[in-house]
């Protein structure tokens, strides 16, 4: 630069801040803020076209890492803007804050609001040219890095090319003519590679994808982008005349449940805000506003949401206040209908969540509206208030006529709707128990030991015997009667639970069941881990009579279905308990004999034998009605006692076979069980005690 005086600095003074700060301005100076540069550009020509001015832009990406946005809309203004006495072209490429979308003049609505956009493209580019075609002329600009002034090309434009700043004035150049009538603007630049990261670059694939989107957004906007950069140069063209019905169309990931419903609608608001007056103060005014909502929408046979939301033209990834109210709307309507038809969909007392109404739907929001407020220059995220109301009213609206309608496709439609809203109602409520129920289930694994284990003291394990025992007064006697040193004792309150009927999250829900499953501690089910077994043996204890049979066989069903490995090892046994105790008395001093028996034919040969020896035996014999009937050292010396005892081993020799019999007599259908009694009626009573 070889002057430099007040007139650069007031050119500069603004966009030197841009420089500075880059990221406030473009979000990132990567190949996303690169991007963020192009479609400042190009929105700037859509903005002409939503205004009715051009239908077709094209951009093309030159080999040398520039980039050509062409138009044939109205063109930059290139008269003399009065306040600063400069051209409109320069106005617009280094004024921050400057430019026809402020004031509601020149646009109703668009994607553009804060004036900066081409300003800051600008000064964040190495070399920019500007042409504009305007009553008849063909008038050109170029500017090095925010500062306009000259090149001197010397064939093709280059940013190396030498550059001269203008000093005491800056020339809009007429370089060329063209026919009455025609106008557009062409600008070109080459973004400063003191700015952008090393192997920052344009993304083809984005760009195409967004100049689709942005031609499904903008019906009869044809766009056209020519990358002129590898050997052959492709060109990739869209226009739709549909607008966002088509846009759904394309972005749907499933087949349809309903067709593609149009939703349309206005409101007004007011705002205050800042106006610029004639003698140069801001002045708070409340202006009306006017806000239309243009949604398309479907629902599939899928599950994932494709949901996407404009503000003129402008993508909001993030959201704002005009998804918040689509999604208040769209809620808002669906409870009520659900709720209405309560009776024919079985939904209960439930309500519907966002994510039931949200599944399967494909859908698209565009709001147009006058100096929308964004939240910073990236603008992905609307902050007018008054949006939401307004698309949430509107939503409602569209929806309640649909569903009011009594067009047959329209009726099955909207009964499919809720069908399939309600079915997602239930299962996230189904797989929200579930997963408490698998919170319970690792909650119930990892915790403290329950307090009325009674453990005992070794912690080989294979040394080690879990005695589970029927009621308190058995444990009683039996805390007594244990060799302290091996045996633990675990007290079940009555019958258990019958698992082969009950689900996952009941048995976890038995208190019995749990606190079986913690003391063993090696899991349940599927993650089941039989090393982690803290006893080598579990021993069923439970009374010699019918009840005591059908708790070991709940026990049983309890094994075979969550802890099966306990089972196929062999480490599951019954004990079992003497039913008689017969004293036989000797004549003299020599000490009376004591018999148990376990069974009445046992008795019936035990006292036939006593007779014949010429023996008597104290009378009545005692029947044992439970294990708490007996004295410590009789259940010791019959029961627990290694030396002395009877133990039953459960096998399971065809897991198949075992698993069939379990589901006969435990599982959910009671006819076969019915035909097995009845089939089992001459059976000998007694054998239930065997």
């Amino acid at each position: 630069m070889t002057d430099y005086n007040a007139r650069h600095l007031s050119v500069l003074e603004g966009l030197e801040a841009v420089r500075k700060r880059p990221g406030m301005y473009i979000g990132s100076t990567d190949s996303r803020g690169l991007m963020h540069c192009l479609w400042e550009i190009i929105d700037n020509s859509v903005d002409e076209a939503l205004a009715g001015h051009g239908d077709n832009i094209e951009v093309i990406l030159h080999p040398d890492s520039s980039v050509e946005v062409r138009d044939r809309a109205r063109g930059i203004p290139v008269d003399i803007e009065p306040k600063t006495g400069l051209s409109g072209v320069e106005v617009v490429f280094t004024k921050l804050h400057a430019g026809g979308k402020f004031g509601s003049g020149s646009y109703a609505a668009s994607g553009g609001l804060h004036g900066v956009g081409a300003s800051v493209v600008n000064a964040l580019s190495e070399r920019l040219d500007v042409e504009v075609d305007r009553d008849g002329k063909t008038w050109a600009m170029s500017f090095h890095r925010g500062e306009p002034g000259i090149f001197a090309d010397a064939g093709e434009p280059t940013p190396d090319a030498p550059f001269s700043p203008f000093v005491s004035g800056s020339e809009l150049r007429v370089v060329g003519k063209v026919a009455k009538g025609v106008t557009g603007t062409r600008i070109r630049y080459w973004s400063d590679r003191q700015i952008f990261t090393k192997g920052a670059g344009f993304q083809a694939e984005e760009l195409i994808g967004r100049a689709r989107q942005t031609a499904f957004l903008v019906p009869g906007l044809g766009l056209e982008i020519r990358d002129e950069r590898g050997e052959e140069s492709t060109v990739e063209s869209f226009r739709f005349d549909g607008g966002i019905s088509e846009f759904v169309e394309h972005l749907a990931p499933d087949s349809g449940v309903t067709d593609i419903w149009r939703i349309q609608g206005t409101g007004s608001y007011t705002e205050t805000v800042p106006v610029l007056q004639e003698n140069g103060h801001m002045v708070p005014t409340e202006l009306s506003r006017e806000c239309e909502v243009d949604l398309a929408l479907r629902w599939g046979t899928g599950y994932d949401t494709v949901f996407k939301s404009f503000v003129n033209i402008i993508a909001t990834p993030k959201g704002g206040t005009h998804q918040t109210g689509f999604e208040q709307g769209l809620l808002k309507f669906l409870r009520a209908e659900v709720e209405r038809n309560a009776r024919r969909l079985k939904a209960g007392n439930d309500k519907l969540e966002k994510d039931d109404a949200l599944a399967g739907l494909t859908a698209v929001l565009t709001v147009r509206l006058p100096e929308p407020q964004f939240e910073g220059q990236t603008k992905e995220v609307l902050g007018t208030p008054a949006v939401r109301a307004i698309v949430s009213s509107a939503v409602v609206k569209g929806l309640q006529e649909r569903f009011a309608s009594t067009k047959r496709d329209d009726k099955a439609q909207t009964s499919l709707v809720l069908d399939k809203v309600v079915a997602e109602m239930k299962s996230r409520i189904s797989a929200r128990a579930h997963k408490e129920t698998q919170r319970r289930k690792n909650a119930l694994e990892s915790s403290s030991l329950p307090a009325k284990l009674v453990d005992c003291r070794s912690t080989d394990v294979a040394d080690t015997e879990l005695f589970i025992v029927e009621g308190d007064s058995a444990l009683g006697t039996a805390k007594l009667a244990r060799d302290s040193e091996h045996q633990a004792l675990l007290p079940i309150r009555g019958k258990i639970l019958n698992v082969q009927k009950a689900s996952v999250a009941d048995m976890l829900g038995n208190a019995e069941c749990a606190s079986i499953i913690q003391v063993v501690g090696a899991g349940s089910g599927r993650s089941f881990d039989i090393d982690a077994a803290r006893y080598g043996k579990v021993i069923i204890m439970s009374d010699a009579d019918v009840d005591g049979a059908h708790i070991r066989t709940l026990l049983l069903t309890l094994f075979f279905r969550y802890m099966r490995p306990m089972i196929e090892e062999g480490r599951v046994f019954a004990a079992v308990p003497p039913l008689h105790r017969v004293v036989v008395t000797n004549p003299g001093s020599k000490p009376n004999e004591v018999i148990y028996t376990y069974s009445e034919q046992e008795l019936t040969n035990v006292l036939a034998t006593i007779k014949r020896q010429g023996k008597r035996y104290q009378d009545p014999i005692q029947r044992y009605k439970g294990l708490g009937e007996m004295d410590a050292d009789q259940l010791a010396e019959t029961t627990m006692s290694r030396a002395h005892r009877t133990l039953r081993r459960v096998r399971i020799e065809d897991a198949d076979a075992a698993n069939r019999v379990f589901e006969l007599l435990m599982g959910n259908d009671v006819a076969p069980r019915k035909e097995f009694i009845v089939a089992g009626q001459g059976l000998d009573r007694s054998r239930v005690d065997v």
